[in-house]
């Protein structure tokens, strides 16, 4: 019925994060390149998130909460903080430079920490767009709400509701909160779909799906999602890539020249700077955790 890739996870002393794409089985669903599911965690008091200044290429990253906050900045001069049900979609094209921070205020009283960053690989020619920002605020998201089903539509259309965020290449997101019993359809639509229960149990078509694993759906085939108790739900895919993307580390691009290229020219401090952060930065790792290729 669908195949599953289960999620590698690693411990950043906060928190965990578990990783199913990129995966040796899977590289993509739709343009999502990159599927990781952070926390939940609690910060004690004077702690926090501090993601120095990196930077990334031909990619769009989407960072969606379920709890907490965090203040994104980026080389553009974007300052923006993000907290549940909004949306950040930054579209790093030639080249961006960012960083994430959990805010001074929640810092001060110590805060929760869980959500979702996904990366979405452009399509072909759009990786070199101009990079770009854009925050969409919680109640600017379609919400969708029946019969003990809360879902809301992050990216692209569905169930007859689009989202306002920009799509590179068609794309459907949706962050779908389920009461026990509780029931929705799963459109066909799309070239290809996944979900992944992030919190609760839940099952497809009757068949019971693992937390935190990603389900990948036969193409094609309309199909039933089912809480088996209060459950959190991602859906994410949309349009498959006739074009092969290579991911290595920070950087995504359809050629391994310009995944290079971005490796020589961090290492040279060629990109810019991020105003109103320090000019700490995460040095390139000799080994990455996300490789997709040797």
């Amino acid at each position: 019925m669908f195949d599953v890739i289960t999620p590698s996870t690693h411990d950043l002393g906060a928190f965990e994060v578990r990783r199913t794409l990129p995966n040796k089985a899977r590289t993509m669903v739709g343009p999502f390149i990159f599927v990781d599911q952070f926390g939940p965690a609690h910060f004690d008091i004077g702690r926090g998130m501090d993601v120095r200044p990196h930077p990334h290429i031909n990619l769009a990253t989407v960072t969606y909460l379920f709890e907490g906050a965090i203040d994104h900045r980026d080389s553009l001069g974007t300052l923006a903080t993000i907290r549940p049900g909004a949306c950040n979609l930054m579209t790093a094209g030639s080249g961006i430079v960012h960083s994430e921070r959990t805010p001074a205020a929640e810092r001060a009283t110590g805060s929760g920490i869980s959500g979702m960053q996904t990366w979405l690989a452009l399509p072909d020619g759009k990786e070199e767009i101009d990079a770009a920002f854009e925050h969409v605020a919680k109640d600017d998201l379609p919400l969708i709400e029946d019969n003990g089903v809360s879902a809301r539509v992050i990216m692209g259309s569905l169930w007859g509701a689009t989202s306002p965020i920009t799509q590179h290449a068609a794309t459907i997101y949706a962050d779908i909160l389920m009461n026990p019993g509780a029931t929705i359809p799963i459109e066909a639509e799309a070239d290809e779909r996944a979900v992944l229960v992030a919190l609760g149990d839940a099952s497809l078509d009757g068949e019971a799906l693992d937390r935190h694993s990603l389900y990948i759906l036969k193409p094609g085939q309309a199909m039933t999602l089912r809480a088996e108790s209060d459950a959190r739900v991602m859906l994410l895919g949309g349009e498959a890539f006739k074009t092969p993307r290579h991911v290595w580390w920070n950087f995504v691009s359809s050629s391994r020249d310009r995944i290079n290229q971005a490796k020589h020219d961090w290492k040279e401090r060629k990109f810019p700077l991020v105003p109103g952060d320090s000019e700490e930065f995460i040095p390139i790792p000799e080994v990455p955790k996300t490789v997709s290729y040797p």
